[in-house]
C-alpha cells in the first residue's frame, strides 16, 4: 500500500469486521476512495492483565491484577458476562440444553467436513509460526484452524458444566472460544476493479443495524435480518446461505426458530463454536465463507448476521457477482 494512502479504525464489538466493510463501501460510494482493504484482527492470546490505579500511585499493600478480557466479555450496562446474557435468552424463550448441544455437535462436524474438503483452506494464507509443540524450537506452517473438534461426541458435550448461571444451559461446549485471527478483503467499485484487473466475487447490496435489550443481546440477528430483508423486498426463501456468528448455540437456534431458517441453509461450514469467534475478524471470515459458498453453489444471495454485546444486531446482504 502506498504511503499516501490513509486509514481509519472502527469498533463495533462483534460486528467490527462488518462495519469495516460497510465503511469502506460508503467511502467508495461517496467517491472518497477507490480501493479499500477492509478487515480486522483479534489477538486475545496476548490480552494483558491490568492493575487499576497503578498510573496514579497505589497505597501500601497488595493490589490484584485484573484480566482485560473480562472487560471484553462483560455487558457495560450491568456487568453481566456475555454467557450470562445467553443464559437469559435460554430462560426467556425456554431453549433446552440438549438442543443447544446438538447444534454445537453439528457445528463441529460441519467444520471438520469443511476442513477435509479444503473449503476452509481458501480462507487461510499459510504462515510460519513458532513450533510451540516442539519446545519452542524451529517453526511450522500454519495452514489449518486449530480449534475445531470434529471428533467430539454428544456424551462429552453433555458432561460439560455451565459456568455462568447455577443450573444453567450455556456451557463451554455450546459457546464460542477465545481465539486469534486476522482477516481482510478488498472492497472496490466494479469500474475500479475492472481497471486494475480484479475479478469481483460478490457485490455488497445492503446492510442494516438495530438495537436490542442488552440483557438478551443474542436476539440481535433476528430484527437485523428482518429489517434487511424487508428493505430489499426479499424473504428467507430468497436467501441461499445464512451465516450467523454462533457465539452461543442459542443465538443460532433463536434465529432459526424466529425466522424459519432451514438448517441446510445456515452455517454450513461451522461457526464460532467450532472455528472460533475473535470479534474483530469473525465478520470478515463469515463474509468470505458466504462468498465462497455462493461461488461453489452458484447461488444468488447470502446474508451475514451477528449479535453484538451491549445490545445490537447487524446484517449484511451480498449477491454473487
Amino acid at each position: 500500500m502506498a504511503e499516501d494512502s490513509s486509514a481509519l479504525s472502527v469498533a463495533r464489538t462483534c460486528s467490527t469486521g462488518c462495519q469495516a466493510i460497510a465503511s469502506a463501501a460508503e467511502q467508495i460510494m461517496l467517491g472518497r476512495s477507490e480501493l479499500a482493504l477492509a478487515g480486522g484482527e483479534e489477538n486475545y492470546s496476548r490480552a494483558p492483565y491490568v492493575v487499576n490505579g497503578a498510573r496514579w500511585g497505589l497505597k501500601r499493600g497488595e493490589k490484584a491484577m485484573e484480566d482485560s478480557l473480562d472487560y471484553c466479555y462483560c455487558d457495560p450496562f450491568d456487568g453481566e458476562y456475555m454467557g450470562g446474557t445467553a443464559e437469559n435468552l435460554t430462560e426467556e424463550f425456554q431453549y433446552e440444553r440438549e438442543t443447544m448441544d446438538v447444534w454445537a455437535l453439528m457445528s463441529q462436524q460441519r467444520a471438520g467436513a469443511a476442513i477435509s474438503s479444503g473449503f476452509l483452506a481458501q480462507q487461510i494464507t499459510p504462515i510460519e509460526v513458532p513450533d510451540d509443540l516442539g519446545g519452542g524450537r524451529g517453526s511450522r506452517t500454519f495452514v489449518t484452524d486449530e480449534l475445531p473438534r470434529p471428533d467430539i461426541t454428544a456424551k462429552r458435550l453433555q458432561k460439560l458444566k455451565p459456568p455462568f448461571h447455577d443450573g444453567g444451559k450455556v456451557t463451554p461446549g455450546n459457546s464460542s472460544s477465545v481465539t486469534d485471527r486476522t482477516a481482510f478483503m478488498l472492497v472496490a467499485s466494479r469500474q475500479r476493479a475492472d481497471e486494475v484487473g480484479l475479478a469481483a466475487e460478490a457485490r455488497i447490496v445492503d446492510w442494516a443495524t438495530v438495537g436490542v435489550p442488552p440483557r438478551i443481546m443474542g436476539i440481535g440477528p433476528v430484527p437485523a435480518i428482518s429489517k434487511l430483508l424487508a428493505r430489499n423486498d426479499l424473504g428467507v426463501d430468497d436467501i441461499d446461505n445464512f451465516e450467523i456468528n454462533e457465539p452461543f448455540a442459542v443465538v443460532n437456534l433463536h434465529a432459526e426458530q424466529q425466522l424459519s431458517i432451514p438448517q441446510q441453509r445456515a452455517d454450513l461450514y461451522g461457526g464460532g463454536i467450532s472455528i472460533g469467534h475473535p470479534p474483530g475478524a469473525t465478520r470478515v471470515r463469515m463474509t468470505m465463507t458466504a462468498m465462497h459458498h455462493l461461488a461453489d453453489s452458484q447461488g444468488r444471495y447470502a446474508v451475514i448476521a451477528m449479535c453484538m454485546g451491549a445490545g445490537q444486531g447487524m446484517a449484511t446482504l451480498i449477491k454473487r457477482a
